[in-house]
């Protein structure tokens, strides 16, 4: 594995935990009532919601959780996937980023408007498996070869 693929790799993992640092870093204002892309992507699928379970539901919030973990599950056995058995870094991906998870929930403690919910934990905890997962079954088939 060259050390240019590794560090491309690692850069990768580095950007989207910043991406999510600062997705949970937007106020509950900014969600709600804000001006720039993420809330109006988000006043679009509260009304799709809306229409079509009702104002009381809140799924939104946890597929935006479960999305942003999915692919950093994925980064991130990948990157680690370099330098560990495939097992080995399938594991490591998920304890990395259900840890990056409750540090997520952490600092959402500290922005106005958020919360620390362990169930946003878990969801992201969920996505980062799948996302794991789905890197580590991609690289077996990759492994695996052409079949006839």
């Amino acid at each position: 594995m060259s050390r240019r693929g590794t560090i491309i790799a690692w850069a990768l993992v580095a950007a989207w935990a910043v991406v999510i640092f600062l997705m949970s870093a937007n106020t509950g204002d900014d969600l709600t009532s804000g001006e720039g892309l993420v809330a109006h992507v988000r006043a679009v699928l509260m009304a799709v919601q809306a229409a079509w379970l009702g104002t009381e539901v809140d799924i939104v919030s946890s597929i935006a959780h479960f999305c942003e973990y999915l692919v950093f599950g994925a980064l991130l056995q990948h990157a680690l996937g370099r330098s560990l058995s495939p097992r080995a870094a399938l594991l490591a991906a998920i304890v990395a980023a259900s840890v990056y998870g409750v540090t997520d929930e952490v600092h959402q403690l500290f922005v106005p408007g958020r919360a620390c919910d362990p169930v946003d934990w878990l969801v992201d905890t969920a996505g980062a498996a799948l996302g794991a997962v789905i890197a580590w079954l991609a690289l077996r088939r990759r492994q695996a070869g052409p079949q006839a």
